[in-house]
Protein backbone atom coordinates (compact mmCIF):
# COMPACT_ATOMS: atom_id res chain seq x y z
CA UNK A 1 0.00 0.00 0.00
CA UNK A 2 1.65 3.50 -1.28
CA UNK A 3 2.16 6.31 1.96
CA UNK A 4 1.08 9.62 1.56
CA UNK A 5 2.73 12.33 2.94
CA UNK A 6 1.83 16.11 3.48
CA UNK A 7 4.32 18.59 3.30
CA UNK A 8 4.10 21.84 5.57
CA UNK A 9 5.46 25.30 4.57
CA UNK A 10 8.56 25.92 6.41
CA UNK A 11 9.54 28.72 8.22
CA UNK A 12 11.80 30.22 5.60
CA UNK A 13 14.49 31.02 8.15
CA UNK A 14 12.54 34.79 8.78
CA UNK A 15 10.09 34.31 11.44
CA UNK A 16 7.25 35.06 9.54
CA UNK A 17 3.54 33.59 9.47
CA UNK A 18 3.24 32.99 5.87
CA UNK A 19 4.43 33.93 2.68
CA UNK A 20 3.24 34.17 -1.52
CA UNK A 21 3.79 31.00 -4.05
CA UNK A 22 5.45 32.63 -6.90
CA UNK A 23 5.96 29.62 -9.35
CA UNK A 24 5.12 25.97 -8.93
CA UNK A 25 7.78 23.94 -10.72
CA UNK A 26 5.90 20.86 -10.99
CA UNK A 27 2.00 20.18 -11.30
CA UNK A 28 -0.83 17.97 -9.95
CA UNK A 29 0.67 14.59 -10.82
CA UNK A 30 4.13 14.89 -11.78
CA UNK A 31 6.67 12.60 -10.72
CA UNK A 32 9.45 14.70 -8.54
CA UNK A 33 12.80 13.42 -6.46
CA UNK A 34 13.88 14.41 -3.58
CA UNK A 35 15.62 17.53 -3.13
CA UNK A 36 14.75 18.79 -6.36
CA UNK A 37 13.20 22.13 -7.18
CA UNK A 38 9.32 22.20 -5.85
CA UNK A 39 8.30 25.83 -5.58
CA UNK A 40 9.35 29.59 -5.40
CA UNK A 41 7.85 31.09 -2.63
CA UNK A 42 8.13 34.99 -1.90
CA UNK A 43 8.83 36.05 1.94
CA UNK A 44 9.36 39.66 3.21
CA UNK A 45 12.55 39.52 2.01
CA UNK A 46 13.61 37.12 -0.72
CA UNK A 47 12.42 35.03 -3.51
CA UNK A 48 12.92 31.35 -2.01
CA UNK A 49 12.89 28.05 -4.00
CA UNK A 50 11.91 25.43 -1.71
CA UNK A 51 13.48 21.78 -2.41
CA UNK A 52 10.95 18.67 -2.29
CA UNK A 53 11.25 16.61 0.99
CA UNK A 54 9.96 13.68 -0.76
CA UNK A 55 10.68 11.34 -3.36
CA UNK A 56 7.21 10.62 -5.53
CA UNK A 57 3.89 11.61 -7.28
CA UNK A 58 2.55 15.25 -6.46
CA UNK A 59 -0.86 14.59 -5.63
CA UNK A 60 -1.91 17.93 -4.66
CA UNK A 61 -0.65 21.66 -4.29
CA UNK A 62 -1.62 24.31 -2.02
CA UNK A 63 -2.94 27.02 -4.54
CA UNK A 64 -1.47 28.73 -7.84
CA UNK A 65 1.17 31.72 -7.98
CA UNK A 66 0.16 34.70 -6.13
CA UNK A 67 -1.65 32.55 -3.42
CA UNK A 68 -0.48 33.14 0.30
CA UNK A 69 0.13 30.28 2.39
CA UNK A 70 0.45 30.10 6.25
CA UNK A 71 3.68 29.00 7.71
CA UNK A 72 2.67 25.74 9.11
CA UNK A 73 -0.26 24.60 6.46
CA UNK A 74 0.11 21.99 4.04
CA UNK A 75 1.92 23.55 0.62
CA UNK A 76 1.66 19.88 -0.82
CA UNK A 77 0.85 16.52 -0.59
CA UNK A 78 2.44 13.03 -2.03
CA UNK A 79 2.11 10.02 -2.35
CA UNK A 80 5.77 8.28 -2.07
CA UNK A 81 7.99 5.99 -4.40
CA UNK A 82 9.52 3.37 -2.47
CA UNK A 83 11.91 2.67 -5.59
CA UNK A 84 13.10 6.06 -4.92
CA UNK A 85 15.39 8.03 -2.44
CA UNK A 86 14.07 9.16 0.94
CA UNK A 87 15.12 11.41 3.63
CA UNK A 88 15.57 8.93 6.81
CA UNK A 89 13.07 9.51 8.66
CA UNK A 90 13.36 12.23 11.52
CA UNK A 91 15.94 14.33 9.96
CA UNK A 92 16.52 17.42 9.60
CA UNK A 93 15.61 19.29 6.78
CA UNK A 94 17.14 22.94 8.05
CA UNK A 95 14.01 24.55 7.81
CA UNK A 96 11.34 24.91 11.18
CA UNK A 97 7.85 24.43 10.41
CA UNK A 98 5.10 26.85 11.88
CA UNK A 99 2.54 25.88 14.84
CA UNK A 100 -0.75 24.79 12.61
CA UNK A 101 -4.27 25.16 14.04
CA UNK A 102 -3.76 22.07 15.97
CA UNK A 103 -0.66 21.07 17.31
CA UNK A 104 0.86 17.10 18.14
CA UNK A 105 2.21 16.61 21.10
CA UNK A 106 5.97 17.30 22.15
CA UNK A 107 8.12 14.56 21.53
CA UNK A 108 10.74 12.77 23.80
CA UNK A 109 13.99 15.10 24.88
CA UNK A 110 16.57 13.72 22.21
CA UNK A 111 20.18 12.73 23.89
CA UNK A 112 22.28 15.92 24.16
CA UNK A 113 24.51 15.58 20.94
CA UNK A 114 21.64 15.49 18.83
CA UNK A 115 19.91 18.05 20.50
CA UNK A 116 23.41 20.07 19.94
CA UNK A 117 23.57 19.19 16.30
CA UNK A 118 20.05 20.17 15.56
CA UNK A 119 20.59 23.58 17.22
CA UNK A 120 23.51 24.06 15.13
CA UNK A 121 21.76 23.86 11.95
CA UNK A 122 19.11 25.70 12.96
CA UNK A 123 20.88 28.65 13.50
CA UNK A 124 22.06 28.32 10.01
CA UNK A 125 18.60 29.42 8.63
CA UNK A 126 18.06 30.30 5.11
CA UNK A 127 19.22 33.07 3.03
CA UNK A 128 18.42 34.32 -0.19
CA UNK A 129 20.31 31.40 -2.93
CA UNK A 130 20.94 28.68 -0.38
CA UNK A 131 18.87 26.08 1.25
CA UNK A 132 19.85 23.89 3.56
CA UNK A 133 18.61 20.52 4.15
CA UNK A 134 20.28 18.41 6.59
CA UNK A 135 23.98 19.25 6.77
CA UNK A 136 24.34 19.97 3.39
CA UNK A 137 23.72 23.13 1.49
CA UNK A 138 22.20 23.86 -1.62
CA UNK A 139 23.01 26.49 -3.89
CA UNK A 140 20.26 28.29 -5.67
CA UNK A 141 20.64 27.68 -9.81
CA UNK A 142 18.74 28.51 -12.77
CA UNK A 143 15.62 25.80 -13.24
CA UNK A 144 14.44 25.15 -16.70
CA UNK A 145 10.86 25.23 -16.58
CA UNK A 146 8.79 24.86 -20.04
CA UNK A 147 12.21 25.00 -21.56
CA UNK A 148 13.24 28.86 -20.21
CA UNK A 149 16.00 28.36 -17.68
CA UNK A 150 15.89 31.57 -14.71
CA UNK A 151 16.39 31.52 -11.02
CA UNK A 152 13.17 31.98 -9.06
CA UNK A 153 13.73 36.03 -8.47
CA UNK A 154 14.04 36.47 -12.58
CA UNK A 155 10.83 34.66 -12.52
CA UNK A 156 8.84 36.68 -10.32
CA UNK A 157 10.37 39.93 -11.97
CA UNK A 158 9.04 38.81 -15.24
CA UNK A 159 5.91 38.16 -14.03
CA UNK A 160 5.45 41.50 -11.85
CA UNK A 161 6.38 43.28 -15.46
CA UNK A 162 4.28 41.48 -17.75
CA UNK A 163 7.44 39.59 -19.45
CA UNK A 164 6.61 36.62 -21.39
CA UNK A 165 9.97 34.55 -20.18
CA UNK A 166 10.24 32.49 -23.24
CA UNK A 167 10.77 35.59 -25.20
CA UNK A 168 13.44 36.71 -23.58
CA UNK A 169 17.07 37.01 -25.22
CA UNK A 170 18.92 35.07 -22.46
CA UNK A 171 22.74 36.19 -22.00
CA UNK A 172 23.23 34.42 -18.64
CA UNK A 173 25.36 31.44 -18.10
CA UNK A 174 24.18 28.14 -19.97
CA UNK A 175 21.78 29.98 -21.47
CA UNK A 176 19.73 31.50 -18.10
CA UNK A 177 18.01 34.47 -18.31
CA UNK A 178 18.72 37.20 -15.87
CA UNK A 179 17.18 39.91 -14.11
CA UNK A 180 18.61 42.37 -16.45
CA UNK A 181 17.61 40.66 -19.59
CA UNK A 182 13.82 40.73 -18.21
CA UNK A 183 14.72 44.32 -17.23
CA UNK A 184 15.52 45.33 -20.87
CA UNK A 185 12.51 43.44 -22.11
CA UNK A 186 10.44 44.74 -20.04
CA UNK A 187 11.77 48.56 -21.33
CA UNK A 188 11.95 47.64 -25.61
CA UNK A 189 9.24 45.11 -26.59
CA UNK A 190 10.39 45.38 -29.88
CA UNK A 191 13.43 43.33 -28.44
CA UNK A 192 11.00 39.97 -27.31
CA UNK A 193 11.77 37.34 -29.76
CA UNK A 194 8.46 35.85 -31.33
CA UNK A 195 6.06 33.78 -29.25
CA UNK A 196 6.60 29.86 -29.65
CA UNK A 197 4.01 28.11 -30.46
CA UNK A 198 1.64 27.01 -27.79
CA UNK A 199 3.53 28.66 -24.81
CA UNK A 200 1.96 31.11 -22.81
CA UNK A 201 4.04 33.50 -20.31
CA UNK A 202 6.96 32.22 -17.88
CA UNK A 203 7.33 29.69 -21.13
CA UNK A 204 4.47 27.16 -19.62
CA UNK A 205 3.22 24.85 -22.15
CA UNK A 206 -0.33 26.41 -23.20
CA UNK A 207 -3.24 23.88 -22.14
CA UNK A 208 -6.38 25.94 -22.65
CA UNK A 209 -6.74 28.47 -25.56
CA UNK A 210 -4.66 31.60 -25.37
CA UNK A 211 -6.56 34.52 -24.29
CA UNK A 212 -6.11 37.53 -25.68
CA UNK A 213 -4.44 40.68 -23.62
CA UNK A 214 -6.32 43.46 -22.97
CA UNK A 215 -5.25 46.29 -24.92
CA UNK A 216 -4.84 49.71 -23.89
CA UNK A 217 -7.19 52.18 -23.90
CA UNK A 218 -6.72 55.22 -26.70
CA UNK A 219 -7.29 59.05 -25.16
CA UNK A 220 -11.07 58.64 -26.54
CA UNK A 221 -11.87 55.73 -25.20
CA UNK A 222 -10.92 56.88 -21.43
CA UNK A 223 -13.83 58.93 -21.54
CA UNK A 224 -17.68 58.18 -20.73
CA UNK A 225 -17.05 54.81 -22.46
CA UNK A 226 -14.45 53.39 -20.05
CA UNK A 227 -15.81 55.08 -17.27
CA UNK A 228 -20.06 55.05 -16.50
CA UNK A 229 -22.08 54.11 -13.40
CA UNK A 230 -24.80 52.35 -15.64
CA UNK A 231 -24.58 48.93 -17.56
CA UNK A 232 -24.72 48.06 -21.57
CA UNK A 233 -28.32 47.39 -20.64
CA UNK A 234 -28.89 50.68 -18.66
CA UNK A 235 -28.86 49.82 -15.04
CA UNK A 236 -26.89 50.57 -12.56
CA UNK A 237 -23.56 49.17 -12.96
CA UNK A 238 -22.88 46.13 -10.32
CA UNK A 239 -19.05 46.07 -8.78
CA UNK A 240 -16.99 42.92 -9.72
CA UNK A 241 -16.76 39.87 -7.91
CA UNK A 242 -13.79 39.85 -4.79
CA UNK A 243 -11.71 37.23 -6.81
CA UNK A 244 -11.47 40.25 -9.32
CA UNK A 245 -7.94 41.79 -9.16
CA UNK A 246 -8.67 45.24 -10.41
CA UNK A 247 -8.42 49.09 -9.26
CA UNK A 248 -10.95 49.73 -6.83
CA UNK A 249 -11.28 46.09 -5.24
CA UNK A 250 -9.82 44.89 -2.57
CA UNK A 251 -6.65 42.54 -3.06
CA UNK A 252 -4.75 40.91 0.02
CA UNK A 253 -1.34 42.50 0.57
CA UNK A 254 1.92 40.36 0.12
CA UNK A 255 5.86 39.65 0.36
CA UNK A 256 7.76 42.69 1.61
CA UNK A 257 3.77 45.20 1.77
CA UNK A 258 2.77 42.46 3.84
CA UNK A 259 5.35 42.54 5.92
CA UNK A 260 5.78 46.42 6.23
CA UNK A 261 1.81 46.79 7.40
CA UNK A 262 2.96 44.13 10.56
CA UNK A 263 5.93 45.70 11.59
CA UNK A 264 4.74 49.63 11.01
CA UNK A 265 1.61 48.41 13.19
CA UNK A 266 4.00 46.60 16.01
CA UNK A 267 6.29 49.81 16.27
CA UNK A 268 3.11 52.11 16.40
CA UNK A 269 1.86 50.00 19.25
CA UNK A 270 5.14 50.04 21.18
CA UNK A 271 7.48 52.88 20.53
CA UNK A 272 6.81 56.40 22.58
CA UNK A 273 8.31 58.40 19.21
CA UNK A 274 9.24 62.12 19.61
CA UNK A 275 10.62 64.18 16.76
CA UNK A 276 12.76 66.85 16.70
CA UNK A 277 13.50 68.96 13.63
CA UNK A 278 16.54 71.58 12.38
CA UNK A 279 17.99 72.64 9.35
CA UNK A 280 21.75 71.78 8.29
CA UNK A 281 23.90 75.02 6.27
CA UNK A 282 25.64 73.09 3.83
CA UNK A 283 26.49 76.32 2.63
CA UNK A 284 30.39 75.66 3.06
CA UNK A 285 30.26 72.40 1.15
CA UNK A 286 32.74 71.26 -1.50
CA UNK A 287 32.06 70.40 -5.22
CA UNK A 288 31.64 66.85 -4.96
CA UNK A 289 30.21 66.48 -1.78
CA UNK A 290 27.82 63.19 -1.61
CA UNK A 291 24.59 64.19 0.07
CA UNK A 292 24.08 60.35 1.58
CA UNK A 293 27.88 59.97 1.99
CA UNK A 294 28.05 62.85 4.71
CA UNK A 295 24.45 62.00 6.04
CA UNK A 296 26.34 58.81 7.27
CA UNK A 297 29.25 60.27 8.28
CA UNK A 298 27.38 62.81 10.69
CA UNK A 299 25.73 60.04 12.16
CA UNK A 300 28.03 57.64 13.04
CA UNK A 301 30.00 61.22 14.50
CA UNK A 302 26.50 62.15 16.05
CA UNK A 303 26.41 58.15 17.81
CA UNK A 304 29.87 58.46 19.33
CA UNK A 305 29.24 61.62 20.80
CA UNK A 306 25.86 60.71 22.38
CA UNK A 307 25.77 56.35 22.22
CA UNK A 308 22.15 56.18 24.17
CA UNK A 309 20.66 57.14 20.70
CA UNK A 310 22.84 54.02 19.19
CA UNK A 311 21.02 51.25 21.19
CA UNK A 312 18.45 48.96 21.51
CA UNK A 313 15.94 48.81 23.68
CA UNK A 314 14.18 45.66 25.06
CA UNK A 315 10.47 47.45 26.15
CA UNK A 316 9.58 43.87 28.33
CA UNK A 317 12.42 43.43 30.44
CA UNK A 318 13.13 47.49 30.66
CA UNK A 319 17.39 46.56 29.34
CA UNK A 320 19.03 48.89 26.92
CA UNK A 321 21.58 47.66 24.96
CA UNK A 322 24.93 50.13 23.59
CA UNK A 323 26.67 49.52 20.60
CA UNK A 324 29.99 50.12 19.79
CA UNK A 325 29.99 49.45 15.98
CA UNK A 326 27.33 51.82 13.84
CA UNK A 327 25.85 49.57 11.60
CA UNK A 328 22.82 51.94 9.91
CA UNK A 329 19.85 50.92 8.30
CA UNK A 330 19.35 52.40 4.89
CA UNK A 331 15.73 52.56 3.66
CA UNK A 332 15.17 51.59 0.17
CA UNK A 333 12.21 52.35 -1.70
CA UNK A 334 11.04 50.05 -3.83
CA UNK A 335 7.77 49.46 -5.88
CA UNK A 336 7.11 45.82 -3.82
CA UNK A 337 7.32 47.99 -0.64
CA UNK A 338 10.08 49.04 2.29
CA UNK A 339 13.42 47.49 2.82
CA UNK A 340 15.76 48.07 4.80
CA UNK A 341 19.46 46.68 4.55
CA UNK A 342 22.44 47.45 6.93
CA UNK A 343 25.48 49.42 5.90
CA UNK A 344 27.33 47.52 8.20
CA UNK A 345 30.48 49.47 10.03
CA UNK A 346 29.87 52.65 9.36
CA UNK A 347 31.95 54.05 11.65
CA UNK A 348 34.69 52.40 10.09
CA UNK A 349 33.94 53.38 6.20
CA UNK A 350 35.57 56.15 4.21
CA UNK A 351 33.06 58.44 1.87
CA UNK A 352 34.09 55.59 -1.06
CA UNK A 353 33.52 52.83 1.18
CA UNK A 354 30.21 54.57 2.38
CA UNK A 355 29.28 55.30 -1.51
CA UNK A 356 30.45 51.49 -2.47
CA UNK A 357 28.50 49.68 0.22
CA UNK A 358 25.09 52.03 -0.13
CA UNK A 359 25.41 50.85 -3.91
CA UNK A 360 25.90 47.32 -3.60
CA UNK A 361 22.89 46.90 -0.91
CA UNK A 362 20.36 49.09 -3.51
CA UNK A 363 21.69 46.71 -5.90
CA UNK A 364 20.95 43.33 -4.04
CA UNK A 365 17.77 44.91 -3.22
CA UNK A 366 16.48 45.88 -6.81
CA UNK A 367 17.01 42.44 -8.19
CA UNK A 368 16.25 40.70 -4.75
CA UNK A 369 19.02 38.73 -4.17
CA UNK A 370 20.04 40.29 -0.84
CA UNK A 371 20.57 38.11 2.13
CA UNK A 372 17.89 38.43 4.71
CA UNK A 373 20.47 38.55 7.43
CA UNK A 374 21.32 41.82 5.26
CA UNK A 375 18.35 43.35 6.20
CA UNK A 376 18.29 43.12 10.20
CA UNK A 377 20.74 43.99 12.85
CA UNK A 378 20.95 47.63 12.34
CA UNK A 379 21.11 49.87 15.24
CA UNK A 380 19.93 53.01 13.96
CA UNK A 381 18.20 53.99 10.72
CA UNK A 382 18.48 56.35 7.83
CA UNK A 383 15.55 58.01 5.67
CA UNK A 384 16.50 60.16 2.66
CA UNK A 385 13.20 60.83 1.84
CA UNK A 386 14.21 64.10 0.25
CA UNK A 387 15.59 62.69 -3.07
CA UNK A 388 12.06 62.86 -3.62
CA UNK A 389 9.91 65.65 -2.04
CA UNK A 390 9.51 66.77 1.41
CA UNK A 391 10.79 69.04 4.25
CA UNK A 392 10.38 67.53 7.56
CA UNK A 393 8.88 64.13 8.43
CA UNK A 394 8.12 62.05 11.85
CA UNK A 395 9.63 58.54 10.86
CA UNK A 396 8.89 55.52 12.23
CA UNK A 397 11.43 54.16 15.42
CA UNK A 398 11.40 50.27 14.72
CA UNK A 399 12.33 48.28 17.62
CA UNK A 400 15.00 47.13 19.06
CA UNK A 401 15.87 50.43 17.36
CA UNK A 402 15.75 53.74 19.63
CA UNK A 403 16.53 56.63 16.63
CA UNK A 404 15.74 57.11 12.81
CA UNK A 405 17.37 60.37 10.64
CA UNK A 406 15.40 61.22 8.56
CA UNK A 407 16.67 64.17 5.54
CA UNK A 408 14.25 66.26 3.64
CA UNK A 409 14.77 67.98 0.24
CA UNK A 410 17.52 70.20 0.40
CA UNK A 411 16.76 73.54 -0.52
CA UNK A 412 18.11 77.42 -0.26
CA UNK A 413 17.01 80.17 2.07
CA UNK A 414 17.62 83.69 3.02
CA UNK A 415 20.56 83.54 5.98
CA UNK A 416 21.53 86.91 8.17
CA UNK A 417 25.30 87.16 8.34
CA UNK A 418 27.48 89.97 9.57
CA UNK A 419 26.80 92.91 7.25
CA UNK A 420 23.86 91.73 5.87
CA UNK A 421 21.76 88.42 4.08
CA UNK A 422 22.86 85.63 1.66
CA UNK A 423 21.83 82.56 0.00
CA UNK A 424 22.54 79.19 1.92
CA UNK A 425 21.53 76.09 0.78
CA UNK A 426 20.20 74.05 3.56
CA UNK A 427 18.95 70.14 4.23
CA UNK A 428 15.91 69.78 6.12
CA UNK A 429 16.38 66.98 9.56
CA UNK A 430 14.19 65.17 11.30
CA UNK A 431 15.19 63.03 14.10
CA UNK A 432 12.57 60.31 16.07
CA UNK A 433 13.81 58.94 18.81
CA UNK A 434 11.63 56.75 21.11
CA UNK A 435 11.20 58.29 24.49
CA UNK A 436 11.23 54.98 26.89
CA UNK A 437 14.82 54.50 25.91
CA UNK A 438 16.32 58.49 25.47
CA UNK A 439 15.69 61.71 26.81
CA UNK A 440 14.88 64.95 25.10
CA UNK A 441 18.44 66.44 25.75
CA UNK A 442 20.38 63.30 24.62
CA UNK A 443 18.51 63.65 21.04
CA UNK A 444 18.99 67.64 20.87
CA UNK A 445 22.77 66.84 21.75
CA UNK A 446 22.45 64.36 18.99
CA UNK A 447 20.89 66.56 16.94
CA UNK A 448 22.93 69.55 17.20
CA UNK A 449 26.16 67.21 16.21
CA UNK A 450 24.48 66.13 13.31
CA UNK A 451 24.06 70.11 12.33
CA UNK A 452 28.05 70.69 12.80
CA UNK A 453 29.45 67.73 11.14
CA UNK A 454 27.23 68.29 7.99
CA UNK A 455 28.45 72.22 8.07
CA UNK A 456 31.78 71.02 7.76
CA UNK A 457 33.40 72.02 4.31
CA UNK A 458 34.34 68.48 4.05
Amino acid sequence: MSQTKNFNLPDLGEGLPDATIVEWFVKEGDVIKLDEPLVAMETAKAVVEVPSPYSGKVLKLAGGAGDIVVTGHVLASFELDPNLPQRAEGQDTGHHHGTPAETAPAPAAAPAPVATAAAERADEGTVVGAMVSSNAVHTEQAVAVGGVKAMPAVRAMARKLGVDLARVRATGADGAVTMNDVKQAAANPSALLPSPSGTVAGGAIATAAAVPSPQPLSQGERGSSARTPLSAAGKPMRTAPPGVVAKGQPEPLKGVRRNMARVMADAHSKVVPTTLSDDADIHAWAPGNDMTSRLVRAIVSACQTVPAMNAWFDGDNLTRTLHAQVDIGIAVDTDDGLFVPALRNADMLDARGVREGINRLRQQVEDRSIAPSELSGYTISLSNFGMFAGRYATPVVVPPCVAIVAAGRARFQVTPVMGGIETHKVIPLSVTFDHRACTGGEAARFLRVLIDDLALAS
